[in-house]
């Protein structure tokens, strides 16, 4: 590429990007903001517009901003050229959303799975895929998006994820099981497709929830089933190579933890065991050990049951020594506690604070529970998906239509 074809390159780029989160503007306000010449911006307008990024509106005179002189053209970014997929493919469920350029969900579907796929030993990798297509295809049907709409599609698992899509063997089957080779799936619909670990999803949502989280340090635990963690520094999702940042598997060797096991998981097991010892009291007292979920035990110490509230301590101080380690490490500024068990560990989270300042020195640490949700790591996907369309936008028209023909195509 020569020097001038990549300036007016980067300069296009700088035109869309601008254009990509505003309202719609005239060649004279984006001159402004970009300092380009009024030539430069009215070519390249027609040119993002051309290849379908970008929409001519009618004349600002028309629009009642403009009285006098020549009508000047409004050009507006079409957040519908193409429409993306976010997938969180979990263990127990798998969601996933249709979505617009700025990450407007246009579509939903969820399914929880069977319980023999909740086994990794139990299913073939072939049937998680077909599960995640079934899910999808429900989500384009719902958005009323044809397959040769979409541009991008990613998808979290609870793995570390390389650069290359691939989540390692080593010691833990579970990550192969979880992830057996989805990165291929886009290839069912002629799609970009990338896959990414569910922790770092939910700290990219997080990271794009507010101004607040544009320049801090901060980790995404996701605390449910299994421990995981994405972890935001300065500003931006630290990713290595092999996918490996934010792996929490040293957690088995922290004295307090010695698991990688979730705060759900632990609260519905620290519930059956007392169950079965018959030291359970008030609700939980009146329920089999292999009916109890982790709900339950939050409402029960809500209602301040002796039993419930000695599993919150436990669980609270397991949060706290987490704390210490991440914190330790990486000097963070928050930890946002995420996954769909988040908003019943607020009474966890209070009582980790109080019990921080015994293992650490860290005034300024704050401990959160995510407003997100179960959605955290879907609504991560979705922001990934944006992300490579917008990387991309230059290099085709909008979903390359022509790429668009996958053989499981929606109408």
């Amino acid at each position: 590429m020569g020097s001038s074809q990549l300036i007016r390159r980067l300069n296009a780029q700088r035109v869309l990007q601008q254009m990509w989160h505003s309202e719609p503007t005239t060649a004279s306000e984006l001159m402004e903001v970009t300092g380009l010449t009024r030539a430069t911006v009215l070519a390249l307008c027609r040119e993002l517009a051309d290849h379908g990024w970008l929409q001519v509106l009618e004349n600002a005179r028309q629009a009642g901003t403009y009285t006098k002189g020549r009508p000047a053209l409004r050009y507006a970014f079409r957040q519908n050229a193409c429409y993306v997929v976010g997938v969180d493919a979990g263990q127990h469920r798998i969601s996933a959303s249709v979505a617009d350029l700025r990450g407007c969900e246009v579509g939903y579907a969820q399914r929880a799975l069977q319980s023999r796929l909740h086994d990794p030993d139990q299913h073939t990798g072939a049937e998680r895929q077909q599960e995640i297509l079934a899910i999808v295809d429900a989500a384009l049907e719902q958005a009323a998006v044809a397959a040769a709409d979409v541009g991008s599609m990613v998808i979290g698992v609870p793995a570390p994820v390389d650069v290359e899509g691939r989540s390692p063997e080593g010691l833990n089957r579970f990550w192969g099981r979880m992830n057996p080779g989805l990165v291929s799936m886009g290839a069912e619909y002629g799609w970009d497709c990338a896959v990414e670990n569910d922790a770092n999803l939910a700290a990219l949502a997080e990271l794009n929830s507010g101004p607040a989280a544009e320049d801090s340090s901060f980790a995404a635990l996701l605390s449910g089933e299994r421990l995981g963690s994405g972890i935001v520094v300065s500003g931006a999702l630290w990713r290595q190579p092999r996918g490996s940042a934010g792996e929490l598997g040293m957690l088995e060797l922290v004295n307090g933890v010695e698991s990688t096991m979730g705060l759900g998981w632990w609260a519905r097991h620290l519930a059956q065991d007392a169950i079965r010892a018959g030291a359970a009291e008030g609700s939980l007292s009146g329920l089999r050990a292999d009916e109890v979920q982790a709900e339950q035990v939050f409402a029960a110490a809500s209602r301040g049951e002796a039993v419930a509230l000695e599993i919150i301590d436990e669980l609270a101080d397991r949060l706290a020594r987490i704390c210490v380690v991440l914190t330790g490490l990486l000097d963070l500024d928050r930890i946002v506690v995420s996954g769909a068990v988040a908003p019943a560990l607020a009474g966890v989270v209070a009582s980790a604070k109080e019990k921080l300042s015994a293992y650490m020195y860290a005034p300024w640490l704050d401990i959160a529970t995510s407003s997100l949700g179960e959605d955290a790591v879907r609504i991560g996907a979705v922001a990934s998906a944006v992300e490579r369309v917008q990387e991309r936008a230059l290099d085709g028209e909008p979903a390359e239509r022509k790429m668009g023909q996958g053989s499981r195509a929606t109408s």
